[in-house]
């Protein structure tokens, strides 16, 4: 009975992005820069994971091992390994170098929408549609724990930038903060109207940014858990929300097939970058903050100049 709900959260939510044009097939949905800035790592229907050169495009590395689509790709702190989170339940840690697959994790009983790892890289956490976070220990794949006051699939998760908070993001329109080492939930913060698609930590941990299905981006306080900015000007959910390296600016994703750009304190919009022909699931800063990475439904991943809104490339996942 549990799997027969889990899998009636999942196929209703992926009714409601088929409606929203948002779901087609061979889309690209997730993509991350390496701490470096040196690569690109997407993530998409195809079951693969593909490594690219983030300055020409070309492709590294194909990772094949997933049997189901992709939902979300992490670098690890050191760029030696990266995790990928997949509708097979799984989740993989794979070696950058060599391609290899180093560990499956497996624990979830629905598909895993994200995965992120801790800043020093020893743990992962992972958001699925069976309603819960888990925690693992990101060198031998064991689960340590299990996140389960949420009531509806978890969509994302965000390690805070010292480790010690977790962030998550769900289909019941909340997000939540835990004790990344107990797992005691901290605070809830409501404000959404419909799913919240993404959640983000500001380098320095004093604000979350959220991304939801209401077509608004939300900043908070990341202690106290009040509201401080809603941001408003996409027309289509949204999907993806990232901060810039120095937490000025903000970059979300959408449905609307653009990305935009805005001021992180302020809330003004300063660009919007078309070029996308498809719903945009997932948006990425490079490390120096020069370059946006953005990945669609249009099956092609994209680099951007984060202050011009030029497109450097594109390349079809």
């Amino acid at each position: 009975m549990k799997t027969n709900r889990y899998e009636n959260v999942k196929k209703k939510l992926f009714l409601s992005l088929a409606l929203a044009g948002l779901l087609q097939t061979n889309q690209v949905f997730s993509v991350a820069f390496s701490p470096d800035g040196k690569r690109l790592a997407s993530g998409g229907w195809d079951q693969m994971v593909k490594v690219w050169n983030a300055t020409t495009g070309q492709k590294l590395l194909t990772l094949k091992g997933h049997t189901g689509a992709v939902y979300s790709v992490a670098f690890s702190p050191d760029g030696q390994r990266l995790a990928s989170a997949s509708d097979d339940n799984t989740i993989k840690v794979w070696d950058v170098t060599t391609g290899q697959e180093s560990l499956t994790l497996k624990g979830h009983t629905s598909v895993v929408m994200s995965v992120a790892f801790s800043p020093d890289g020893k743990r992962l956490a992972s958001a699925s549609g069976d309603q819960t976070v888990k925690i693992w220990d990101a060198t031998t794949g064991q689960e340590s724990l299990t996140l389960k006051e949420h009531t509806s699939v978890v969509m994302s998760v965000a390690f805070s930038p010292d480790g010690r908070r977790l962030a998550s993001a769900s289909g019941d329109q909340t997000v939540k903060v835990w004790n990344a080492t107990t797992g005691q939930e901290s605070l809830t913060l409501k404000g959404h109207f419909s799913v919240v698609m993404s959640v983000a930590f500001s380098p320095d941990g004093r604000r979350l940014a959220s991304a939801s299905y209401d077509k608004t981006v939300k900043v908070w306080n990341a202690t106290t858990g009040q509201e401080s900015l809603t941001l408003k000007g996409h027309t289509s959910v949204v999907t993806s929300v990232a901060f810039s390296p120095n937490g000025q600016r903000l970059a979300s994703a959408s449905g609307d097939q653009t990305v935009k750009v805005w001021n992180a304190t302020t809330g003004q919009e300063s660009l919007t970058l078309k070029g996308h022909t498809g719903g945009v699931y997932s948006v990425a800063f490079s490390p120096d903050g020069q370059r946006l990475a953005s990945a669609s439904d249009d099956k092609t991943v994209k680099v951007w100049n984060a202050t011009t809104g030029q497109e450097f490339f594109a390349r079809r996942d």
